[in-house]
């Protein structure tokens, strides 16, 4: 049995370091991922078990990820390869090109993402696949109408079986501007809102996705008493729901941010750890490390404001480091937690 099974896209994301994508002259290359990114971070912070489900063109681009994937000790027994007839006409692998930004210039992400061997994938029935958590999002379920469809049958086929089904709305507007907007957007994420335990976003997410809008609320001041009223809203209208969390973050500059999160059960709201000035190197990926920091709380059983403590402080972490994906240990998320500063370790 797997601690949590994840379903979503696999690209290979291309880094110019401290420059920028349109003058680089080399990257370095690295796998992410929205749903991937946690069963990463489950497995290489917490040391939990985790699979990906996720598809490729079979040729040397797909093998690469592969490759990465098995670097990240992830699970690979459920990924699908689609042949590959030589210039991605029927399938191809997706590419991410991201800057990190700096002080006044944000960050940017430029996709390549069309078409992809994944938004193809079909067909995933959890009566064959044993796990605690079922974890996918919004990217995935944008994808395609494919994905939409499956990310729907997924989360039903999760659910039936007793698996904890967790996800991430994660809006991306470019993934929905040709194929219905925020209308169609709605439309998916409410329906498998049906199916789902624990939903994770932030104030965009909700918003987009869901419709709810949070009530005297900017980037630059977040209103934590609007989105209690918000996480109220959800509940009644889920009560499925078993657990709401929200990233809260606010955006100073590029390389400084806001960053706490709240956490609900539908009886009570836990505020978490602040970090009120995050001095941060690559916030791609944070949201995903929050996710997989919350579920490793779940997972083991902690208390649910530990549980949210690990989620902030674990992707605290991830923003200091470069990639998608988190480099911190365990030892580092708890030292965070108990108040451990900077100072060198020798």
């Amino acid at each position: 049995m797997f601690d949590l099974v994840a379903l979503g896209e696999v690209m290979l994301r291309f880094d110019p370091g401290e420059g920028r994508i349109k003058t680089a002259r080399s990257f370095n290359v690295w796998e992410g991922g929205g749903e991937y990114n946690v069963a990463r971070g489950l497995r290489r912070c917490f040391n939990m078990k985790t699979a990906i489900i996720t598809a490729f063109a079979d040729n040397d681009v797909g093998r690469l990820c592969e490759d990465l994937i098995l670097q990240g000790g992830v699970d690979t027994r459920f990924i699908r390869w689609l042949p590959f007839d030589g210039i991605g006409r029927a399938a191809r692998n997706g590419l991410n090109f991201v800057e990190r930004g700096f002080g006044i210039r944000g960050a940017k992400s430029v996709s390549d993402r069309a078409y992809t061997a994944v938004s193809q994938i079909r067909d995933i029935d959890f009566r064959d696949i044993k796990t605690r958590f079922f974890h996918t999002g919004g990217i995935f379920a944008g994808l395609s109408d494919i994905t939409a469809e499956t990310a729907i049958a997924a989360v039903k086929s999760a659910r039936e079986n007793g698996i904890t089904v967790s996800f991430d709305l994660n809006y991306r507007p470019s993934l929905w501007k040709e194929r219905g907007g925020l209308e169609a957007c709605r439309e998916v994420c409410r329906e498998i809102a049906r199916y789902v335990d624990v939903m994770i976003g932030n104030e965009e997410d909700f918003t987009a996705c869901l419709g709810y809008e949070i009530e005297g609320n900017s980037f630059s001041d977040l209103n934590l008493d609007g989105y209690e009223k918000m996480i109220d809203r959800a509940f009644c209208d889920y009560p499925n729901f078993k657990i709401i969390a929200s990233t809260l973050r606010t955006v100073k500059s590029a390389g400084v941010n806001g960053w706490t999160a709240v956490l609900s059960d539908g009886k009570n709201l836990y505020r978490g750890m602040e970090f009120p000035t995050l001095e941060i190197l690559d916030r791609v990926g944070g949201g995903d490390s929050f996710a997989s920091g919350l579920i490793y709380g779940l997972l083991t059983g902690k208390a649910l404001d530990s549980a949210l403590n690990y989620g902030i402080a674990h992707g605290a972490l991830a923003m200091t480091t470069p990639g998608d994906t988190s480099m911190a240990s365990l030892a580092e998320v708890e030292a965070v937690i108990t108040g451990g500063g900077a100072r060198i370790a020798r």
